[in-house]
């Protein structure tokens, strides 16, 4: 991996995690609403949190989080 593509990617792990945490909270949201389905979902929600973990060890090892900033120009 090129230090360019390391760099990337500690900006967009922390965007996936977000991302994923947003799903997670909607699927336990929908959960209590889906009666037969509702176990599945919450299933889901708990798989999408233990993604977050890998997504968060991973990151770790790349030397965290890069703050990302979008420059305008006036």
């Amino acid at each position: 991996m090129t230090a360019n593509e390391e760099k990337k990617l500690r900006v967009l792990i922390p965007h996936w995690i977000k991302h994923n945490k947003e799903h997670a909270e909607e699927f336990q949201r929908w959960a209590k609403e889906a009666g037969i389905a509702g176990e599945d979902i919450l299933s889901a929600a708990t798989l999408m949190i233990q993604v977050n973990n890998s997504l968060e060890s991973g990151l770790e090892k790349l030397g965290g989080q890069l703050e990302h900033t979008h420059k305008h120009d006036d």
